[in-house]
Order: structure tokens, then C-alpha cells, then sequence
């Protein structure tokens, strides 16, 4: 997108109000340099093209977030995890920073950091949609090479950014308040609201949870099959018109020849064009309300 924004939207008050939270954050996997992510992007000129060439007013407190003071000394492995304490501290910050922008009815654009902070991000934006639309649900597009939907006793690594979406959906479930016990039923999301694009290198539990029930994946394979138009035909049918959508984007979804700055790179991937193409079809719904943009190394 290179022009003003010109979809009406259907779930915000306005089409160019713009909240950012930038989040310095790498707790929930173990390789460095996703922190960093937040700074580069916006030293490169992000948030100056946002708002001098797209016209959209920035609400963004000029922080690149570290949450080091909210980090505890200790945080022990915990049904598996790693860092259990850290990411949940940090999220659920996160989630009430994104909640703030959400509940004036913002869109809100998260800057990550790895991917786990989606938990945080998208779980402020279902509070706020939930509060502000007499209780919709919010519909979540995961754009990912990966299907993040381990829970603790699936996951073959432990790193909490291949849990995000067992957290959100409530598939993985926590009776302790510091370690995603806070995720409330106004904060998750319906596994039926939820869609897949880009997948390609997804764990075999994870391959069973999918089936089980029954959520709409499109990999890289129904890609090159169908087409990209088509599979975002399929896939925006499938949310329906009437929905609100958070769109979570990971930079490893393209194919590493065209984004090889991300930890987690697996070939055979997206276009540069066809991601450009998910995030216009998305926004030309209407129902575009919170956008990750996340794993950048």
C-alpha cells in the first residue's frame, strides 16, 4: 500500500487512527536479535512512512518496551516452558497497553519481538472488540511458516512462540495467575474464527490439534495450488464479513530468499508479493482491527 488508506471500516470509528506498541521482547524463544526488531524497523522510517506518506495519525508513546523491570530474577521451566514467568509478565502487560489503544477504538499495530507477544496483542484486541461490539468475537489470520499451537506437553522445544494460539484459544489452560492464569474468557479467541496462511513446518502434535478441530489451514501447498486470490477468497469467506479481524503477521512466512532477517527461516515459502497481497485483501474488508508484525531478526 503506497496511498491513504481507502477502506470504509466496518468496526472502528475511523480509518486512520493508529495505535503502536513497540515490543523490544526475545523471552519466548532462545535465539537473539528479535528484540531488536522494533528499532530497526522504526529507524528505517516505519512509523515516519505510516504517518508522512499513508496519512494514518500515530498514537504511540515513543518507547521501544524491554519490560526488563517486570522480568523476575528466577523463572525455572514450568510444565516444559521456558521462561514461563517472563512471557506471561510481559504479555499481559502487553495486553493492557493494546487494550488501551483497542477500547477507543483504534487500530493497533504491535511490533515485535517474537511471536509470543501475540498472545498479549491479540488478547487486549478481543477484550476491547468484545467491550466495544456488544460482545463479537474476533477472528485472527495467522500469516506463519509455523502453526504456534503447541501446548506445553506437545511442544518438542519448550519456547513459548510456538504456544501463542493454544493460549489464546484455550487449548493450554493454567490455574496459575503468573503464568497465563490472567487470560480471561473475554480475551480468548474461537478456534472457528481462526485461519492459517502460509504454513509449512508444523509439529506433529500441532498436526493433530488442527484436525481434531477442525481449523482452516492453508499451506504452502493449497498456495501453490489454488493461487493466493484464491485462498484469500476461501479464507475471508470462511471468517465471514460480519467479523472483526486481527491480522498476525511473522516475517517467516516468506520464503528466506526474500526475508532472511528471521530466526526461524524454512524455504518454500511466500512471495514478497503474495504477503503484500494477504494484507491488502485484509484490509480491504473493512474488518481490519490489530496487525502484528513480528520475528524480524
Amino acid at each position: 500500500m503506497t496511498s491513504t488508506p481507502t477502506a470504509i471500516p466496518k468496526f472502528l470509528p475511523t480509518a486512520t487512527d493508529l495505535g503502536v506498541v513497540a515490543v523490544g521482547f526475545s523471552g519466548g524463544q532462545c535465539k537473539p536479535g528479535v528484540d531488536a526488531a522494533p528499532s530497526a524497523l522504526i529507524d528505517a522510517g516505519l512509523l515516519k512512512q505510516l504517518s508522512a506518506d499513508l496519512g494514518f495519525t500515530l498514537h504511540h508513546d515513543n518507547i521501544i518496551h524491554d519490560y526488563v523491570s517486570i522480568r523476575p530474577a528466577s523463572d525455572p521451566d514450568y510444565r516444559s516452558m521456558k521462561n514461563p514467568i517472563a512471557v506471561s509478565a510481559v504479555t499481559q502487560r502487553l495486553s493492557e497497553q493494546v487494550y488501551e489503544h483497542a477500547s477507543q477504538g483504534r487500530c493497533v499495530l504491535t511490533l515485535g519481538g517474537d511471536h509470543s507477544v501475540a498472545i498479549g496483542s491479540i488478547a487486549g484486541v478481543a477484550r476491547a472488540v468484545r467491550e466495544r461490539l456488544e460482545g463479537r468475537e474476533l477472528a485472527v489470520i495467522w500469516v506463519d511458516a509455523h502453526a504456534d499451537i503447541n501446548t506445553p506437553e506437545t511442544s518438542l522445544s519448550g519456547n513459548i512462540h510456538g504456544m501463542p494460539v493454544a493460549f489464546l484459544s484455550g487449548l493450554a489452560l493454567s490455574d496459575r495467575p503468573d503464568i497465563f492464569g490472567w487470560l480471561q474468557p473475554d480475551q480468548l479467541i474461537s478456534l472457528k474464527k481462526l485461519v492459517y496462511i502460509g504454513l509449512r513446518d508444523v509439529d506433529p502434535g500441532e498436526k493433530r490439534i488442527l484436525r481434531e478441530h477442525g481449523v482452516r489451514a492453508f499451506s504452502m501447498h493449497d498456495i501453490d495450488k489454488h493461487g493466493i486470490g484464491k485462498v484469500m477468497e476461501m479464507a475471508l469467506g470462511h471468517i465471514g464479513a460480519d467479523t472483526p479481524i486481527h491480522l498476525s503477521f511473522d516475517v517467516d512466512a516468506l520464503d528466506p530468499l526474500i526475508a532472511p532477517s528471521t530466526g526461524t527461516p524454512v524455504r518454500g515459502g511466500l512471495t514478497l508479493r503474495e504477503g503484500d497481497f494477504i494484507c491488502e485483501c485484509v484490509h480491504e474488508t473493512g474488518s481490519l482491527v490489530g496487525l502484528d508484525l513480528v520475528r524480524v531478526t
